[in-house]
């Protein structure tokens, strides 16, 4: 697939793939730099998202945009934010593995054409297709992985950690890998490939 974006984002919006098309509002394609440094990506798109074709504007959102502030950061400044399957599955169930697969060159070209120097897989959904692993998140955390090349940090979904509020200091610690891991590849302490 050797799309451009527009050409790619086009095609995301007339995509019928998968049977996800069929009750959608809104492809949510991603949002932010299209030269991004940071890319994080999470399973699909919610309620919200579906009505407003952009990618974590909800609750989980919020909170998102929180940890990004945390380490310095801010949505659409250096950052990317996309997700696995671009449709809202129904009843904001998990994607199933057939529809992440066919949405798969999709995200693909998106990292393709951003080039980010870190990804940072939000839940297990996202961290499950990336890396084509069924290890649980707890086991994921804590150690640089790879997506076709470029190093990839796992951490908790924000919808999971509105749930789960103990679980915010395990992000947290993620957020802080995450960020000796960028600044380790931007000094070349660690090499993107």
């Amino acid at each position: 697939m050797c799309m451009d974006w527009e050409a790619l984002k086009q095609r995301v919006a007339a995509c019928t793939d998968c049977p996800l098309h069929q009750k959608r509002n809104k492809t949510v394609f991603g949002v932010g730099d299209e030269n991004a440094d940071w890319m994080f990506i999470g399973e699909g798109p919610g309620a919200e998202e579906d009505a407003k074709g952009e990618p974590f504007v909800g609750q989980a959102g919020r909170l998102l945009d929180n940890m990004l502030a945390a380490i310095g950061i801010r949505r659409g400044n250096g950052v990317y934010i996309a997700n696995c399957v671009k449709c809202r599955p129904p009843g904001n169930r998990n994607p199933e593995p057939g529809e992440a697969l066919r949405c798969e060159p999709y995200l693909h070209r998106q990292i393709e054409l951003i080039r980010p120097k870190l990804i940072v897989a939000l839940g297990k959904v996202a961290a499950a297709n990336l890396l084509a692993t069924d290890a649980s998140v707890a086991s994921m955390r804590g150690k640089l992985h790879r997506y076709r090349g470029t190093p990839l940090v796992v951490t908790y979904h924000p919808a999971y950690l509105l749930r789960n509020l103990p679980d915010k200091a395990k992000a947290w610690e993620d957020l802080c890998f995450a960020v000796r891991a960028m600044r380790d590849l931007q000094s070349g302490a660690l090499a993107p490939t």
